[in-house]
Parts: C-alpha cells; sequence; structure tokens
C-alpha cells in the first residue's frame, strides 16, 4: 500500500508538471501567429486521436454507455476543454504564464458559489475563510495600487478560464460513473476540437495558425517541437497521468497535488521565457493557493461518497 501510495503521488506530480507546460508552449505558436483557438484545437484534436484507441478498447461491449453520455461529453468538451483552454491560452497573449494560471485556479472558489446559488449547499467557516483568502489574493495578483501593468483584456480572459475550470469541476461530479476516464476525456477533447472548428469556420473565432519557425526557449524550431508538446507531453502525458493518480488516491487528493501546477507553472515560465511575477504579485499567489488549500481541507472533512457496485469516477485534468 505504501508503494502504491507513492507510486500514485509520483503520478499526480508528473501530472501537475506536465500540465504546467501548456501555456510555455503555446505561447511560442501564439507568438509566431497562431490564433488561440487554433492552438487549443490543434492540442485537444491531436489528444483526442491518441487516446482514441485506449478509448475504444475501454468501451468495448459497453457502447450504450457512451450513447447516454453524449449530451454531457458535448458539455463538458465545450466548456471545460474547448472554452476554458481558449481562455487561459488567449490570457497568456496579455499577461504572464503564472498569473494567468493564478486566476485560473479561481474557478475551485467559483465552485463554491455555485453550489451554494444552484444547490443550497452552503459553505462552512474554513471554506468561506477560504475563498476570502483567495479573493485577497487576486487582489494582490491585480495589483490594484497601480503598480503593476496588467492588461485588463487578459484579466477578462484569466476569468472566464476560472469560469471553465469551474465548469469542469461541476460536470466531473455529474459524469456517470461507467464512462472509463479515458473516454471522457478524449470525448470531451474531441467535443472540444469540433466546437472550435466550428466557430472558426463560421467566423465567430480567429483559426489560424503559421507553418514556419518558430521561437522556444530562445531557439528557433519547427512548429511541430511545441505542437507536439502541447499535445503529448501537456495533454495526452498529464491526462493519463492525473487518470493513474486519481485511481489510486482518490480524485480529491490527487486534486490536492494537483494544485502544484502553478507553481511548476510559474517556475518553468522563469526558466523557458523569462517570466516572474513581482512580488506582490507572487504574495498575492501564495494567498490564492492558500485559500484554495482551505477550501480543499474542508471538503477533506466530508467523506468522499463512493457508489457500492460501480467504480468511482476519475475527474480527467483540464488546465
Amino acid at each position: 500500500m505504501q508503494r502504491r501510495h507513492t507510486a500514485g503521488l509520483g503520478l499526480a506530480l508528473l501530472s501537475a508538471v506536465t500540465f504546467a507546460t501548456s501555456g510555455t508552449f503555446a505561447r511560442s505558436l501564439i507568438d509566431a501567429g497562431w490564433s488561440a483557438g487554433a492552438a487549443v484545437a490543434a492540442r485537444v484534436g491531436v489528444a483526442a486521436l491518441i487516446l482514441a484507441v485506449p478509448a475504444v478498447l475501454a468501451l468495448r461491449g459497453r457502447w450504450h454507455v457512451l450513447r447516454r453520455n453524449l449530451s454531457t461529453l458535448g458539455l463538458f468538451g465545450i466548456l471545460a476543454v474547448g472554452a476554458a483552454q481558449a481562455c487561459f491560452f488567449n490570457a497568456v497573449q496579455y499577461l504572464p504564464i503564472g498569473v494567468a494560471l493564478l486566476l485560473e485556479y479561481l474557478g475551485i472558489i467559483l465552485v463554491v458559489g455555485w453550489m451554494w446559488a444552484a444547490h443550497g449547499q452552503r459553505p462552512r467557516r474554513l471554506t468561506v475563510a477560504g475563498a476570502v483568502t483567495a479573493v485577497l489574493g487576486l487582489v494582490f495578483v491585480l495589483d490594484l495600487t497601480g503598480n503593476a501593468d496588467l492588461d485588463p483584456v487578459g484579466v477578462l480572459w484569466g476569468l472566464g478560464a476560472a469560469v471553465g475550470l469551474a465548469g469542469y469541476f461541476v460536470l466531473s461530479a455529474r459524469t456517470d460513473n461507467e464512462l472509463p476516464s479515458v473516454a471522457l476525456a478524449s470525448g470531451g477533447m474531441a467535443a472540444g476540437a469540433l466546437a472550435l472548428l466550428a466557430l472558426g469556420a463560421a467566423g465567430a473565432m480567429p483559426l489560424h495558425a503559421t507553418f514556419g519557425p518558430v521561437t522556444f526557449a530562445g531557439h528557433k524550431v519547427s512548429w511541430l517541437v511545441p505542437l507536439a508538446g502541447l499535445s503529448i507531453v501537456a495533454a495526452v502525458v498529464s491526462y493519463v497521468a492525473g487518470i493513474g493518480a486519481a485511481r489510486i488516491l482518490g480524485a480529491r487528493l490527487s486534486s490536492f497535488v494537483g494544485l502544484t501546477e502553478v507553481m511548476f507553472a510559474v517556475l518553468i515560465a522563469w526558466a523557458v521565457l523569462g517570466e516572474l511575477p513581482s512580488m506582490i504579485q507572487l504574495v498575492g499567489g501564495l494567498l490564492i493557493i492558500g485559500g484554495v488549500v482551505l477550501v480543499r481541507i474542508d471538503e477533506f472533512r466530508t467523506p468522499e461518497p463512493q457508489a457500492p457496485s460501480a467504480k468511482p469516477t476519475d475527474p480527467v485534468p483540464v488546465a
């Protein structure tokens, strides 16, 4: 059991590290002329194709489960995959990657408000303390005193990513327990890619890409290098590792460890792009993470329900 728990922690950290590379890979494509929508569509489209084979194998003999979850997969793909990632990639055009990711993680706090407003689940004192702490951290991250030069357009995109992340948590909790996690990942990403392509074809979203050399980590490389990193490292590896971690550790503990993604994203952006938030923004980031941690600790106080005759749902990471 100890070795299994250690393996689960290792997978959760691997998932967090690989997810944290998405902003850095995407920045190189966006700086080369890719639209955020095109970068997201390419990322989730390639990842969906790669995961299609294990998804089909997992669904053999259970195609009725897929049919009854088509609407859920569609909504999951549009909101939790397409909208969340498109908003995040748009945010990194205007903001440092670490700041954009901190704004996105406010989605966990939005879930608390949604569950209270829509389902009457009034938050307890520890959750309220966590929400207040996170909002205070947001004030520091945005540096409302005027010392930081943050583009308000980027802030709005970051908050849009937070809404998408909140949708991911809410929809993951409602997913059919019989639907394999890899099928949820592949189907959701395929739905997100199709939705983005449809919006681009209708002219509702910029969808353009360039196919010349791009600058990554200070070097000229082929556009295929960041695209491969974005779809394989930051999508396929991170999703598979996250699913494995959730199965070993449980959804709550694995998502708790996943909070380290913020730290890894800041370190990767600093090492590769030379981006580092100001001291006051780092303090705000610590407050946001601390607030989310308080919310998570409060969730741990309530036993996670398990269905006696079905496997627990394994939420699939999206950010």
